[in-house]
């Protein structure tokens, strides 16, 4: 292959980087820990339109990808907060290019469907 192509085979790096943050609510709960840690019930709220279910999930993947740490305080009632890694916070940067591409090419993207 030229190289170029190469990085998308199943045993390169960046390809497992894809599947990490292709999942749907990966980036948005990485995004919603950029600013410190935060509480599940807290992260529910902030996202807004994800089940408790789903956000465990999404959260327990970030975690065994390395990209996410789960504090457990213990306590009654419980205290458990998920903040970013050093790895998840090197993340935040091509989120942040992501995010402003959307800002900047949303209106296109939604007329391209609209038209399809």
């Amino acid at each position: 292959m030229d190289g170029i192509g190469d990085v998308f085979l199943a045993d390169c790096p960046a390809r497992l980087a894809v599947e990490v943050i292709a999942d749907k609510w990966a980036v948005v709960v990485l995004y919603g820990l950029s600013e410190g840690p935060r509480r599940h019930g807290e992260l529910v709220t902030l996202i807004g339109g994800i089940s408790k279910k789903v956000l465990t999930q999404t959260l327990r993947r970030l975690q065994v990808n390395g990209l996410v740490t789960r504090q457990d305080y213990g306590g009654v009632p419980p205290r458990v907060d998920y903040d970013l890694t050093e790895l998840g916070k090197t993340l935040m940067e091509p989120i942040r290019m992501l995010t402003t591409w959307a800002a900047v090419n949303g209106d296109a993207v939604l007329a391209a469907q609209e038209s399809a």
